[in-house]
């Protein structure tokens, strides 16, 4: 855990000191075609190979149109398990220094970062510049700065940037806003969101403020923001937050505990959200209107999600989430589809120009305008 740490601590200084410089290190070395040389396949690396790059891979084996065909990892034991295990030729293996050389490799069509915060920035800067299309996890990086960058970068290679969305994928919460936008909740009054669970080791990097970027709203705290955004269906114009802290060896400066926000949309809808790392249970969306409501718990885990309406159970079958994800993923970008909720980098910027303001809330004590034109 020590070397992965210190080898992640290097990498992220490495990586934040290169500059980024507009048109410079974002034009593909190739042109890229809009499809797969294997027709609808998406073709797809994966960098990290931690836990959650392992369910995306184990998920990818039920994918009809994408396909893991390579790997980047800062661990050679892991690359060599995930070759036998998923059958990766060793022209498709990279480490951390060596993967810029993807630009050369016509099998691979994307690379999907699942990697700490602090590193989405660099890494979607270089795949972008070797011509690949990039997925990232959420949050696309550690602040709007940053990911205005991954945009810009990404649109000037000609690339697609995709964020890890899978709930804007998963059936219930698309039921959800199907009945929403049909007028069956009326008027939106009201929302809550509830995100949160005790964190465990204390030395991960999750709770190292230069891997992070912060505690819990960059890791739990993400799924309330956006998910306040797209079960109203509007964007919030202010918001207040408070901060609470019991431990501050465990999370120490700028390593959030819990922190409680509150969102102002158009037309007087409110919201009400929770973020922590310190109770557990708390995976709830609640969703009220004039002439009926919606209830989701658990709301955001991997699922399966369960929830009702004031017109019963929501009973969509369960699919793996990921699975969906990355077989709708492949449609956006080989196929020129679209999400009905954005999972593009415009949609990743939104949530951390929020989060950017929710931070800024719990410093000045006051309620602050959110900015996203």
């Amino acid at each position: 855990m020590s070397s992965r740490r210190n080898f992640l601590h290097k990498l992220t200084l490495s990586a934040v000191s290169i500059p980024f410089i507009p048109g410079f290190e974002t034009k593909p070395m190739y042109k890229m075609s809009k499809k797969s040389d294997q027709g609808t396949m998406l073709r797809v690396a994966i960098m990290g190979l931690g836990s959650y790059g392992t369910r995306v891979a184990e998920a990818m084996e039920a994918c009809k149109k994408a396909k893991l065909v390579g790997v980047i990892s800062g661990t050679p034991s892991k690359i060599t398990d995930w070759q036998a295990k998923y059958d990766i030729p060793e022209k498709n293996c990279y480490n951390y220094e060596n993967f810029d050389a993807i630009r050369d490799n016509p099998d691979i069509d994307a690379v999907y970062i699942i990697t700490p915060n602090a590193l989405h920035h660099p890494q979607a800067l270089r795949v972008a510049a070797a011509g690949k299309h990039v997925i990232c996890e959420k949050p696309m990086a550690l602040n709007a700065k940053e990911g205005r960058e991954m945009v810009e970068a990404c649109k000037n290679a000609g690339v697609k940037l995709l964020v890890g969305y899978r709930m804007h994928f998963e059936a219930n919460t698309l039921e959800v806003i199907r009945m929403r936008e049909a007028g069956a909740f009326g008027e939106i009054k009201f929302f809550q969101g509830l995100s949160g669970f005790r964190i465990g080791d204390p030395t991960q990097w999750r709770l190292d403020k230069a891997l992070a970027g912060g505690g819990a709203m960059m890791d739990i705290g993400i799924y309330s923001v956006n998910g306040a955004r797209y079960m109203i269906g509007a964007e919030p114009e202010w918001v207040t937050a408070q901060e609470t802290k019991t431990d501050p060896v465990k999370f120490k400066e700028g390593v959030d505990e819990t922190i409680m926000f509150q969102f102002g949309f158009p037309g007087g809808v409110v919201a009400s959200c929770l973020s922590t790392y310190s109770m557990s249970n708390l995976d709830r969306f609640f969703l009220n209107g004039t002439e009926g409501f919606a209830e989701m718990q658990p709301s955001t885990g991997y699922g399966p999600i369960k929830g009702k309406t004031h017109k019963g159970p929501l009973d969509k079958p369960h699919i793996t989430h990921q699975t969906v994800q990355m077989d709708r993923m492949a449609e956006i970008i080989l196929e020129g589809d679209t999400a009905k909720v954005a999972v593009d980098g415009e949609e990743g910027l939104k949530d951390l120009i929020i989060i950017d303001t929710i931070y800024k809330a719990v410093k000045s004590g006051r309620k602050e305008k959110i900015k996203l034109g």
